[in-house]
């Protein structure tokens, strides 16, 4: 049995409730990372949080969280996902961290070059 790893994509909002875009943004992504890693056996969508970051309450994000397998097919994945879905590919975070352990995520991809940090 493959390892299994929490999958994070985070995207920036501009208040703790999200627009009426962002919560169609949030269906969206849920549904077509839903059936893109059912199709191809890699894990599933695990749910989402949005509001204030925990780092920095004066931020707010849109947390999905996936359970996968394979990590570095997984990020190609759901990269493809984004980009090709047009599902604001250009304003997404993707992290993973270890399933069951308590760690910190680590950057797998950032949508502009010098964004090295990625916390809930």
């Amino acid at each position: 049995m493959s390892e299994k790893f929490w999958l994070a994509v985070q995207y920036p909002l501009k208040s703790a409730t999200g627009s009426q875009r962002d919560h169609w943004l949030r269906d969206k992504v849920m549904e077509y990372l839903e059936i893109a890693l059912a199709d191809v056996n890699l894990g599933y969508v695990d749910g989402f949080d949005m509001g204030k970051c925990i780092s920095d309450p004066k931020k707010y994000a849109l947390h999905i969280f996936c359970v996968i397998t394979e990590e570095e097919q997984s990020i190609a994945l759901v990269k493809r996902v984004l980009r090709n879905s047009r599902l604001d590919y250009t304003r997404a975070k993707i992290a993973t961290m270890p399933y069951g352990k308590e760690e910190a995520y680590t950057l797998k991809y950032a949508y502009k070059k010098g964004v090295t940090g990625f916390s809930l």
